[in-house]
């Protein structure tokens, strides 16, 4: 349970910031270089770089280097776990409002 804690909490790390967030978005299209990643943000390459390796080391995008390019990939499966968070989120809360809908229309039965 720790590890899938931790492992949460690095891929939410990951993505509050919007640069990354935009990577990710970007991903979602297909792999594509480094440096194309980089070419819409208004950073240096070392900055952008700085990015790539927070997003691959909380395992989001995976970087294979061909010769001179490095090419980035989505890691759809890390994303699952944030797909899991964000459902059990959803049946905590789809309760919660169901009671106090009740609450707020029946009053009586909710006592």
């Amino acid at each position: 349970m720790a590890n899938h804690s931790q492992s949460l909490d690095e891929v939410f790390i990951a993505l509050s910031d919007p640069t990354r967030r935009e990577v990710i978005r970007r991903l979602g299209r297909g792999p594509v270089s480094v440096g194309e990643l980089a070419r819409p943000f208004a950073i240096t390459l070392p900055s952008f770089l700085k990015h790539v390796r927070t997003l691959e080391s909380s395992g989001l995008i995976r970087t294979a280097k061909s010769g001179r390019v490095r090419t980035c990939t989505l890691n759809r499966e890390r994303l699952a776990l944030l797909d899991d968070w964000l459902a059990e989120q959803r049946l905590v809360w789809d309760g919660r409002t169901d009671r106090l809908e009740q609450f707020l229309t029946n009053p009586k039965e909710a006592s």
